[in-house]
Protein backbone atom coordinates (compact mmCIF):
# COMPACT_ATOMS: atom_id res chain seq x y z
CA UNK A 1 0.00 0.00 0.00
CA UNK A 2 1.39 3.42 -0.98
CA UNK A 3 2.07 6.01 1.68
CA UNK A 4 -0.34 8.95 1.84
CA UNK A 5 0.97 11.98 -0.05
CA UNK A 6 2.03 14.84 2.22
CA UNK A 7 0.05 18.07 1.89
CA UNK A 8 2.12 20.72 0.16
CA UNK A 9 2.11 24.45 0.93
CA UNK A 10 1.36 26.84 -1.93
CA UNK A 11 1.87 30.55 -1.30
CA UNK A 12 -1.23 31.80 -3.14
CA UNK A 13 -3.53 30.76 -5.97
CA UNK A 14 -2.41 31.55 -9.51
CA UNK A 15 -3.99 34.63 -11.10
CA UNK A 16 -4.94 32.61 -14.18
CA UNK A 17 -5.57 28.89 -14.38
CA UNK A 18 -6.09 28.21 -18.09
CA UNK A 19 -3.92 28.95 -21.13
CA UNK A 20 -4.28 27.98 -24.77
CA UNK A 21 -2.77 28.77 -28.16
CA UNK A 22 -4.27 31.80 -29.90
CA UNK A 23 -6.64 31.11 -32.76
CA UNK A 24 -7.53 27.53 -31.85
CA UNK A 25 -10.83 26.69 -30.21
CA UNK A 26 -10.51 24.85 -26.89
CA UNK A 27 -12.61 21.94 -28.12
CA UNK A 28 -9.86 21.01 -30.61
CA UNK A 29 -7.04 20.96 -28.05
CA UNK A 30 -5.70 18.28 -25.76
CA UNK A 31 -5.36 19.34 -22.12
CA UNK A 32 -2.17 19.35 -20.10
CA UNK A 33 -3.01 19.49 -16.39
CA UNK A 34 -0.43 21.15 -14.16
CA UNK A 35 -1.22 20.55 -10.49
CA UNK A 36 -1.09 23.45 -8.05
CA UNK A 37 1.94 21.96 -6.30
CA UNK A 38 3.73 21.61 -9.66
CA UNK A 39 2.84 25.25 -10.40
CA UNK A 40 4.29 26.27 -7.02
CA UNK A 41 7.48 24.29 -7.67
CA UNK A 42 7.96 26.15 -10.99
CA UNK A 43 7.22 29.48 -9.31
CA UNK A 44 9.71 28.94 -6.49
CA UNK A 45 12.54 27.43 -8.57
CA UNK A 46 12.28 29.24 -11.90
CA UNK A 47 10.49 32.52 -11.11
CA UNK A 48 11.62 33.31 -7.55
CA UNK A 49 14.98 31.56 -8.04
CA UNK A 50 15.14 29.57 -4.79
CA UNK A 51 17.43 26.59 -4.42
CA UNK A 52 15.72 23.20 -4.34
CA UNK A 53 16.44 22.90 -0.61
CA UNK A 54 14.86 26.29 0.17
CA UNK A 55 11.92 25.69 -2.17
CA UNK A 56 11.24 22.27 -0.64
CA UNK A 57 11.29 23.76 2.84
CA UNK A 58 8.92 26.51 1.67
CA UNK A 59 6.47 23.87 0.42
CA UNK A 60 6.89 21.68 3.53
CA UNK A 61 8.23 18.69 1.53
CA UNK A 62 11.55 16.88 1.23
CA UNK A 63 14.18 17.93 -1.31
CA UNK A 64 13.91 14.64 -3.28
CA UNK A 65 10.12 15.11 -3.47
CA UNK A 66 10.67 18.67 -4.72
CA UNK A 67 13.08 17.38 -7.38
CA UNK A 68 10.50 14.90 -8.67
CA UNK A 69 7.81 17.61 -8.60
CA UNK A 70 9.84 20.18 -10.54
CA UNK A 71 10.88 17.60 -13.15
CA UNK A 72 7.22 16.63 -13.73
CA UNK A 73 6.20 20.29 -13.91
CA UNK A 74 8.88 21.22 -16.44
CA UNK A 75 7.98 18.21 -18.61
CA UNK A 76 4.32 19.25 -18.62
CA UNK A 77 5.16 22.87 -19.40
CA UNK A 78 7.33 21.94 -22.38
CA UNK A 79 4.62 19.49 -23.55
CA UNK A 80 2.13 22.39 -23.48
CA UNK A 81 4.45 24.58 -25.56
CA UNK A 82 5.72 21.99 -28.07
CA UNK A 83 2.43 20.15 -28.67
CA UNK A 84 0.23 23.26 -28.56
CA UNK A 85 -2.05 21.84 -25.88
CA UNK A 86 -4.28 23.81 -23.56
CA UNK A 87 -2.74 24.18 -20.09
CA UNK A 88 -4.94 23.98 -17.02
CA UNK A 89 -3.65 24.55 -13.48
CA UNK A 90 -5.74 22.55 -11.04
CA UNK A 91 -5.65 19.86 -8.36
CA UNK A 92 -2.95 18.54 -6.10
CA UNK A 93 -2.79 17.85 -2.39
CA UNK A 94 -2.18 21.44 -1.30
CA UNK A 95 -3.12 24.21 1.10
CA UNK A 96 -2.72 27.93 0.39
CA UNK A 97 -0.88 30.28 2.75
CA UNK A 98 -2.40 33.43 1.23
CA UNK A 99 -5.42 34.23 -0.90
CA UNK A 100 -6.15 36.74 -3.64
CA UNK A 101 -9.44 38.57 -3.84
CA UNK A 102 -10.19 40.38 -7.09
CA UNK A 103 -12.79 43.14 -7.51
CA UNK A 104 -14.71 42.49 -10.71
CA UNK A 105 -15.76 46.16 -10.93
CA UNK A 106 -12.45 48.05 -10.64
CA UNK A 107 -10.03 45.13 -11.23
CA UNK A 108 -8.07 45.77 -8.03
CA UNK A 109 -6.50 42.66 -6.46
CA UNK A 110 -5.76 42.13 -2.79
CA UNK A 111 -3.39 39.51 -1.36
CA UNK A 112 -4.64 38.57 2.10
CA UNK A 113 -3.96 35.91 4.73
CA UNK A 114 -5.94 32.74 4.00
CA UNK A 115 -7.95 33.07 7.23
CA UNK A 116 -9.20 36.56 6.31
CA UNK A 117 -11.81 37.62 3.81
CA UNK A 118 -12.91 40.87 2.22
CA UNK A 119 -16.63 41.54 1.77
CA UNK A 120 -16.33 44.87 -0.07
CA UNK A 121 -13.58 46.34 -2.21
CA UNK A 122 -11.51 48.89 -0.25
CA UNK A 123 -10.92 50.74 -3.54
CA UNK A 124 -14.46 51.14 -4.97
CA UNK A 125 -16.66 49.63 -2.19
CA UNK A 126 -18.17 47.08 -4.59
CA UNK A 127 -19.26 43.70 -3.26
CA UNK A 128 -18.68 42.10 -6.69
CA UNK A 129 -15.59 40.16 -5.59
CA UNK A 130 -14.04 36.84 -6.56
CA UNK A 131 -12.07 34.66 -4.14
CA UNK A 132 -9.34 32.93 -6.18
CA UNK A 133 -8.58 30.21 -3.58
CA UNK A 134 -12.30 29.41 -3.47
CA UNK A 135 -12.21 28.83 -7.22
CA UNK A 136 -9.88 25.89 -6.52
CA UNK A 137 -12.13 24.57 -3.74
CA UNK A 138 -9.90 25.94 -0.97
CA UNK A 139 -10.41 28.27 1.93
CA UNK A 140 -11.61 26.82 5.23
CA UNK A 141 -9.49 23.68 4.77
CA UNK A 142 -6.40 25.86 4.40
CA UNK A 143 -7.28 27.87 7.53
CA UNK A 144 -7.80 24.66 9.52
CA UNK A 145 -4.53 23.24 8.18
CA UNK A 146 -2.65 26.42 9.15
CA UNK A 147 -4.12 26.31 12.67
CA UNK A 148 -3.10 22.62 13.13
CA UNK A 149 0.59 23.33 12.50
Amino acid sequence: MARREKERQVFQPPLYSRFKPVGVESQYLNNTILSLDEFEALRLADYVGLSQIDAAENMNISRPTFTRLIEKARKKLIEFIIQGNALQIDGGNIHFKKNITRCLNCGQMFVIDIEKSIQTCPNCESSNLINLAGGFGHGKCCVNHKNRR
